[in-house]
């Protein structure tokens, strides 16, 4: 667990300890389908920053496409207030 570690003309002693990585977190989402977009609402306020929604919302439509769903997304557009998002596909499906 002891390790010598070269930092420029400097040689620094580390040790190596275990420590635990905060656990992910599960949520519930309400969908409606239709044609080109889906409604999305009931998001949770997450502690993440809303860019960070909209990508995990956009990664995870898109790859639901391998399920029979889901497709290249166009645009996902967020309502961090009302706990709500749109996410609209290129193609309908």
């Amino acid at each position: 667990s002891k390790h010598c570690v070269n930092l420029d003309d400097r040689t620094a002693n580390v040790t190596v300890k275990p420590f635990e990585l905060d656990m992910g977190f599960q949520f519930e989402l309400h969908v409606t389908v239709s044609g080109k977009k889906i409604n999305v609402s009931e998001i949770p306020e997450l502690p993440i920053p809303e860019d960070w929604v909209r990508d995990k919302l956009e990664l995870h439509f898109y790859k639901i496409e391998q399920a029979g769903g889901g497709g290249e997304i166009e645009d996902v557009t967020f309502n961090k207030g009302s706990g709500t998002a749109v996410i609209t596909f290129l193609k309908p499906g």
